[in-house]
């Protein structure tokens, strides 16, 4: 049994983690533990908080007590707005705390884009557009371009959690571009887990989710590989060889 740890800001778009949960196998378990966010708001002050040592270590010893094999911080602008370095560090003390590897959806992102092949990219973020540039400037220190950035200007993680199907289509189709080579939509508070296989359909490339990338960190973490066609390319695909 691999046990994966996450630490879940608030309580927005968790259902996906039992669902993805479902698709890996009956020898993958999925423990979430739910930190407190302090303020609800995709504003830089509040999401540097939200993602503060105070907040996360609160988490750690739940999992470490449930038997997880790795941690996993599950909030991607919780990790990029402290900026590469930052979010290094954000992690390292999250690894020392916790006593497991550790990592975050920010760091996700760029692993899974790197897993991939995917060196060009575009952006599909619920964020207002000045922390959605802050994403693509995490990106750009990993060695990756964005191509593309569509922004949507939502303030809470408790407006995103309800959106449906056809508006993460739409949030898709806008961000895509000719020269991406996949379309990223980072918010953890977004449902994806459910819409991959449409969304990679219908823009005809891969698309990274929030959700599912963490848990293909936390995968990666464990030293784990699976198959699963319905969370999307990312678990389908051979790694590729960066040269």
């Amino acid at each position: 049994m691999t046990a994966l740890g996450f630490l879940y800001p608030g309580h927005s778009g968790e259902d996906d983690y039992p669902r993805i949960e479902q698709l890996l196998g009956s020898d993958i378990r999925v423990d979430l533990v739910h930190t407190d966010i302090g303020e609800d708001a995709h504003r830089v002050d509040a999401l540097r908080e939200m993602g503060s040592p105070r907040r996360l270590e609160a988490g750690t010893a739940q999992l470490r007590l449930a038997g997880a094999d790795a941690v996993v911080w599950a909030c991607t602008s919780g990790g990029f707005v402290h900026g590469w370095e930052g979010a290094q560090e954000q992690v390292r003390g999250l690894a020392r705390t916790a006593g497991l590897p550790a990592s975050s959806t920010s760091f996700a992102f760029v692993h899974a884009a790197r897993e991939i092949g995917a060196r060009r990219v575009a952006i599909g973020a619920t964020y207002p557009e000045d922390v959605a540039r802050l994403f693509a400037d995490f990106l750009s220190a990993a060695g990756i371009e964005t191509v593309g950035i569509a922004g949507s200007g939502i303030v809470t993680a408790a407006e995103v959690a309800t959106w449906t199907e056809t508006e993460v289509l739409a949030l898709a189709r806008s961000a895509d571009h000719p020269d991406a080579q996949a379309v990223l939509l980072p918010d953890t508070a977004l449902h994806t887990a459910a819409h991959i296989p449409v969304l990679e359909k219908e823009l005809g490339k891969p698309v990274l989710t929030a959700n599912q990338v963490t848990v293909w960190e936390g995968l990666r973490l464990a030293d784990r590989r699976v198959n699963a066609p319905e969370l999307g390319a990312l678990f389908t695909r051979e790694p590729v060889v960066q040269v």
